[in-house]
């Protein structure tokens, strides 16, 4: 069975909170793993510990019986409005991801979260991941990913 892959997707949820509230919690990465189905531990690396362009971090993801890390670097860290990170790994491509925050009218949040594959991964890597996670369809499960991840942002930042 070959994985339906795409090179970008976008997925938006209205959070009633101001941008500034959450860029905080999307731009604080020591807090993905309370909120992501696959990423679940990130810690600064390096000399910058905050999101700042340049800065790095450690992400720790599960998928399956699949474990591994990566170290993004923050390319955009604009307080309130929008935070991205680049991450690239041998083998497995250079992906970025995006997280959007337009205000709305009431002091609330359009959060919108993208991903686009800058350079897909190889296909002996796909192939490899196929055979260990029970995840094939890569499209759908990094769709729901974001959705799961969006939904415990918006309940974080409007209880809080």
């Amino acid at each position: 069975m070959r994985r339906r892959t795409l090179r970008s997707d976008s997925v938006s949820i209205h959070v009633s909170a101001p941008p500034e509230r959450v860029y905080e919690l999307v731009s604080d990465v020591t807090r993905m793993g309370e909120w992501s189905p696959e990423c679940y531990r990130c810690e600064w690396v390096g000399e910058r510990t905050s999101p700042v362009v340049g800065a790095r971090f450690k992400a720790h993801n599960k998928r399956g019986f699949l474990r591994w890390s990566n170290t993004p670097t923050v390319v955009v860290a604009d307080a309130g409005r929008e935070f991205a990170f680049s991450r690239t790994m041998p083998g497995s491509g250079e992906y970025r991801w995006r997280y959007k925050m337009t205000p709305g009218p009431d002091g609330s949040t359009e959060l919108n979260e993208t991903y686009e594959a800058v350079r897909p991964e190889r296909r002996l890597n796909s192939a490899m991941a196929n055979l260990f996670t029970p995840q094939r369809d890569e499209a759908t499960h990094l769709r729901r990913g974001m959705e799961t991840t969006l939904a415990a942002i918006k309940r974080t930042a409007e209880v809080n």
